[in-house]
């Protein structure tokens, strides 16, 4: 694990707002009849305005069945994680998860939200509160010289008192130069455990919760994970310099 220096982290700066900006960006511009291709087009514009460079178009893991024809993962309803763009239009009440990785001179953020298009729904809306709270208490907990297990402590505590479905296969994981480095951040763990957070780790903190039984499976195009039973999911992230005041979000929305 490469730590950062406070000048490198100030360098990531411009990734962190330019991620944040777009997640913003395309939360407003998201439309009930919309398909996620338009989305990710309007993403696409504003990576070309701003001279940045995606991370995920043609990106080709071991377990993608192809490279990734994106600039967004898209994830509707039961989508959990890497849903593809698509030609699926936006129905009223559908929640949507958008991940966005990007490049910026040099360095890597990464972050995701989750909302509900149109009519809203009390279980939708607990369902993304508390991936959210699970996510800022994942932050909270990642203090200078604190352990990695405190962070996926803290995240797990609140997913189980929550009673939603919890998996800990996909997790956070360094960011820097590229979008995935070391070290892993899981979503669940015991105190004490794990790493030390020294200041200069930079890390993503990405709790995802299923309104289910927490199992999934992956569609033949070895990238769209999903709720097994069909259930709702939502995902929330935060690219997270740790300093030596504290966390720093640099993926932080205004």
């Amino acid at each position: 694990m490469a730590l950062k220096s406070p000048a490198e982290i100030e360098q990531m700066r411009p990734a962190g707002r330019f991620v944040a900006d777009v997640l913003t960006s395309l939360r407003e511009h998201a439309r009930i009849g919309m398909t996620t291709n338009d989305l990710d087009a309007h993403a696409r514009e504003l990576i070309a305005k701003a001279g940045a460079h995606s991370v995920y178009l043609g990106y080709h893991p071991s377990f993608g069945a192809m490279p990734y024809p994106g600039v967004l993962c898209t994830s509707v309803n039961d989508h959990a994680l890497h849903g593809l763009p698509s030609d699926r239009v936006l129905q009223d009440g559908d929640v949507l998860s958008i991940d966005f990785a990007c490049q910026v001179e040099g360095w890597v953020a990464d972050s995701a939200l989750t909302f509900q298009l149109g009519t809203t729904t009390p279980e939708a809306q607990r369902l993304i509160s508390t991936t959210e709270q699970a996510l800022a208490a994942g932050i909270a907990a990642a203090q200078p010289n604190a352990r990695m297990g405190d962070v996926s402590a803290a995240i797990g505590r609140i997913a189980r008192q929550s009673g939603f479905g919890l998996n800990t296969d996909f997790g956070g994981h360094g960011v820097g130069r590229t979008m995935h480095e070391d070290p892993h951040v899981p979503n669940d763990g015991r105190p004490g455990t794990g790493i030390r957070l020294k200041p200069g780790t930079v890390i993503a903190i990405e709790p995802w919760l299923m309104a289910g039984s927490g199992d999934y499976v992956i569609d033949d195009d070895g990238w769209t994970i999903r709720s097994a039973d069909g259930a709702l999911a939502a995902h929330a992230e935060h690219t997270v310099a740790i300093t030596k005041r504290g966390p720093v979000v640099l993926t932080a929305r205004d």
